[in-house]
């Protein structure tokens, strides 16, 4: 296998060489941002919409990227080359940086790292199996890489026999831990939370495709139970469809029309085959 190499704020290094000071605020507290990206046959997938959001969350975290936008797309382009991984997964993180007193902000360390990833490993028609738990995270505006609560609620997850958690405040719901959801009414209109949530890329897309009525709406908790159909969206999932929550089916218990002619409009989008 060929060496894999990662960009650590200034250089390319090798993967296995690639380390942090015990004292960055991203060991000592957890405080740090990322964001993820696919590419596919080499081509970076919505680039410029996560090169901006890493942007707008590192400003609401005080942290300073070392890099320009530009400067920061043209890595992205040498990592790629470098490695040969034309179908993979690009996470780019920037830490707390070295602190002296494990809780000052200090200068922010740059990851960015590649790994194999395959859109054509997610399939669509295997739907997921979601169940609701009452949580905010936070500062939830902002990609950070604090997912205390979603790592928490595994054995949880696994023991209901899930795959996923949605979380849901006041009676209104929000997100899963990595996914914006979406809900089919009765009507056939397709809603998403608008409040309290991360403002998915790929959610962003999908409130713009075409055929149905598809709006921000806030979304009782109530209101699952008579979903027509719901579905998640991510950078990696595209759009999956959720055949249950809380054991109960979400209509047939099969991904439903809308659900499959919205994936479709996606992968189009992106330019891929899955």
């Amino acid at each position: 296998m060929a060496m894999q190499y990662i960009f650590l704020n200034h250089d390319f290094v090798p993967a296995h060489e690639a380390a942090l000071p015990i004292s960055d605020l991203a060991i000592q507290r957890g405080y740090g941002i990322f964001d993820f990206l696919v590419t596919v046959d080499g081509k970076p997938i919505f680039l410029a919409d996560h090169i901006s959001r890493f942007f707008a969350s590192a400003e609401s975290m005080h942290l300073q990227v070392p890099l320009t936008q530009s400067e920061l797309i043209d890595i992205i382009g040498q990592l790629i080359n470098k490695n040969q991984l034309l179908n993979s997964g690009i996470r780019i993180t920037l830490t707390g940086g070295d602190s002296s007193d494990g809780y000052s902000i200090g200068n922010p360390n740059l990851i960015i790292s590649q790994s194999v990833f395959n859109y054509q490993n997610q399939p669509f028609e295997n739907g997921l199996k979601l169940i609701t738990y009452q949580h905010q995270r936070q500062l939830p505006q902002i990609k950070t890489i604090d997912y205390l609560k979603a790592i928490y609620l595994q054995p949880t997850i696994k023991a209901a026999g899930a795959d996923d958690v949605l979380y849901f405040l006041n009676g209104m719901v929000t997100e899963c831990p990595r996914a914006n959801f979406f809900m089919v009414t009765e009507q056939g209109e397709v809603l998403t939370p608008k409040e309290h949530i991360l403002h998915g890329v790929t959610r962003k897309y999908i409130l713009h495709l075409k055929d149905y009525t598809i709006k921000e709406a806030n979304i009782n908790i109530d209101m699952l139970a008579r979903a027509k159909e719901a579905f998640i969206s991510s950078s990696t999932k595209n759009i999956r469809p959720v055949t249950s929550i809380n054991g109960q089916l979400i209509g047939d218990g099969q991904p439903g029309s809308i659900t499959r002619h919205l994936y479709k409009q996606l992968i189009q989008l992106k330019g891929i085959s899955c």
